[in-house]
């Protein structure tokens, strides 16, 4: 075991853990944000995708070390004061959501595509989530609240 430190959702953490634990180990099981889920564990599927340094990335596999001395991001940390972030809005009214699994790694992902860029082609839209796995079949509900937040300017 070793102490690692890693900055989550604006705050700085010490945890003591194999360096080699995928970062999603970490998250969920020390810091008890289970906001990402491991979903194939391949780096396949999206569910457990964070926000590093402003990038949707994969926690699946990558060891927690790897992450040190960067920004990390879970669903939980977009809200602010309480109030859902606007992608977060705009996936709960249009009920972009069925079982919920990979939810979070698709709204993590819009948001790293909105900050690069307000107003993406569906090209991007769909680059940007080409890698996220819904079998609940919610696509067109998720397309729908991007294309909210892009005419909105989000």
């Amino acid at each position: 075991m070793s102490e690692l430190n890693l900055h989550v959702n604006g705050e700085n953490h010490t945890i003591d853990a194999d360096p080699d634990t995928p970062l999603i180990y970490v998250l969920r099981n020390h810091l008890k944000l289970t906001g990402p889920k491991l979903g194939c564990g391949q780096e396949q599927c999206g569910a457990c995708v964070v926000l590093v340094d402003g990038e949707a990335t994969n926690s699946c596999v990558r060891a927690a070390a790897e992450f040190a001395g960067t920004k990390i991001v879970t669903i939980e940390g977009l809200a602010e004061g309480g109030e859902l972030s606007a992608v977060q809005q705009a996936f709960q009214d249009e009920g972009a959501a069925q079982c919920g699994y990979c939810t979070s790694g698709i709204i993590i992902a819009t948001t790293a595509l909105l900050n690069q860029n307000t107003q993406p082609s569906e090209d991007e839209i769909h680059e940007a989530l080409h890698d996220h796995l819904c079998r609940c079949g919610s696509h067109r509900r998720v397309l729908t609240a991007i294309d909210r937040l892009t005419e909105e300017g989000a």
